[in-house]
């Protein structure tokens, strides 16, 4: 139930790019212009993360996600709506900010969990979130082509509908761990900011990851379509290639658990690098191993982004429990900064430089997150 609310919810900020190539062309706007439907939506939910989920240690969880989910009904139903680019970009903020819901149901598991499950808790609900992220590629690019983008999105409105009233009828309600007020809150979180390197590090590798990931897939359907001819149905089907990376998430957890976070971290940004790097080669192939290419590539890094997300999750958790929510926002802050940079640079790489230049942003941004994990063991040790 809690990993069909994470994925029903997240995936509703991912819908868009597989359809940015059928946007672009009947709301008339350049490929840049587009490429700001899914950069708006990742600020917005970077924006939603920030200055709402912390909210989760002041207020009955259960509550905020009902809340949440019902207005993001209503923002999906406006992108529905939208005549123009001007509509779309700003109900795409708001999908953005409300989609924020699947990051109160992550750390309302880990609270519901037992401390030694913890990361396989938290590894299954994130399974369903992850997969609600590139399943829903699959779905919008289906959709988009063979009924239209409008009625894509009314569909992931009534899906958040469904889930929203599962969750507030079956949900317990979960008791605050402070009694700070907003203002105070959100003051609280630049003390545990300051507090924690493990949090500041695991925010800036996940952020550096997600800006390879979110280049990756926001320019994708783009890429295919230019230099293959594909459509947005089989640009959404590459989705299924990084399911089976998500399915990294249950076994990361798991490991983590018995092995600690930090080992799997260094292991997962390894692998997420080499997987970006190996686009290089495309040039080199034929056009079925250059598609072949590309499948194995997102199996590995997603693999790799999603087994890092899991293992930093389980270890910021394990730093202040009663303060899970505000350290799940702040790292989360950095990812969908990282989202939003990726979608933006990804856009504007591909139309001036093309896609070796858009491999070359991957692979920079797999490189720093492992130089920031491996920056943390070196910390370790020397503390020890």
């Amino acid at each position: 139930m809690l990993a069909s609310g994470a994925g029903f919810s997240v995936a509703s900020i991912y819908y868009s790019q597989p359809m940015l190539e059928i946007l672009s062309r009947q709301l008339h706007a350049s490929v840049t212009t587009s490429g700001l439907v899914p950069t708006l939506t990742q600020m917005g939910y970077a924006l939603g993360i920030l200055l709402l989920a912390p909210l989760g240690d002041r207020h009955d969880r259960r509550t905020i996600i009902t809340l949440k989910g019902l207005l993001l009904t209503l923002a999906l139903l406006l992108s529905a709506a939208a005549g123009n680019m001007v509509v779309l970009l700003a109900a795409s903020l708001a999908i953005g900010i409300t989609a924020t819901m699947a990051q109160d149901i992550v750390p309302a598991s880990a609270s519901l969990s037992p401390e030694a499950q913890r990361g396989k808790t938290v590894g299954t609900v994130m399974t369903g979130l992850l997969l609600g992220i590139l399943l829903s590629r699959v779905v919008s690019g289906l959709v988009a082509q063979y009924f239209g983008w409008r009625v894509m999105f009314v569909l992931a409105a009534m899906l958040v509908l469904m889930i929203t009233l599962v969750l507030w009828r079956r949900l317990p309600h979960i008791a605050p761990s402070t009694t700070l007020g907003y203002p105070a809150l959100l003051a609280s979180m630049r003390h545990l900011w300051r507090q924690h390197g493990e949090l500041r590090r695991a925010a800036l590798a996940q952020g550096l990851l997600s800006v390879g990931f979110s280049a990756f897939w926001s320019t994708l359907a783009v890429m295919l379509h230019s230099r293959y001819g594909l459509g947005s149905a089989t640009a959404g089907a590459f989705g299924l290639a990084g399911a089976a990376g998500a399915m990294a998430a249950p076994l990361a957890g798991m490991m983590a658990d018995r092995r600690g976070p930090a080992l799997v971290t260094q292991f997962s940004t390894a692998l997420a690098t080499l997987s970006f790097a190996a686009l290089f080669l495309l040039p080199l192939l034929s056009v079925p191993a250059q598609l072949a290419l590309i499948v194995i590539s997102a199996i590995g890094f997603d693999f790799g982004v999603q087994a890092t997300l899991v293992s930093h999750q389980t270890l910021i958790f394990g730093l202040e429990p009663a303060a899970r929510s505000r350290l799940n926002a702040l790292m989360f802050t950095g990812v969908f900064i990282g989202m939003a940079a990726g979608s933006a640079l990804g856009s504007l790489i591909l139309e001036k430089a093309g896609w070796p230049g858009v491999v070359a942003l991957l692979t920079l941004a797999g490189a720093g997150s492992f130089a920031v994990r491996m920056s943390a063991r070196r910390i370790r040790l020397a503390q020890a």
